[in-house]
């Protein structure tokens, strides 16, 4: 999506909103990080369930909003970690320890 549309699906998820102010919060932040490290490394960041909720509230689909990739995802540890043992489906999963990271460097 083009940051105009990602712009329009955020205003539109903040009018029809109804809950906690932190839910729909939380859910325009990731899609902004979303937008700089892709959402490979979104979905190395958060949950499945997060992810889910997040789509849920915004009203569409992260793979398809966001990147696969973007020009800040060779920052998030949890990317490095899963380039050197070359599972991420896995590493997603929870099936390699220690990968799961939401840490990013500069």
């Amino acid at each position: 999506m083009t940051d105009e549309e990602l712009f329009k699906a955020m205003d539109e998820a903040i009018t029809r909103f109804s809950g906690q102010a932190s839910d729909i919060e939380n859910a325009i932040g990731m899609l902004m990080v979303g937008r700089r490290y892709g959402w490979k490394v979104m979905y190395l960041v958060h949950s499945k369930r997060t992810i889910a909720k997040y789509e849920k509230i915004l009203g569409l689909k992260i793979q398809e909003a966001l990147p696969e990739t973007a020009d800040r995802t060779h920052k998030s540890l949890a990317w490095i970690a899963v380039q050197k043992v070359g599972n991420y489906w896995k590493a997603v999963k929870g099936e390699i320890p220690g990968i799961k990271s939401q840490e990013l460097k500069k």
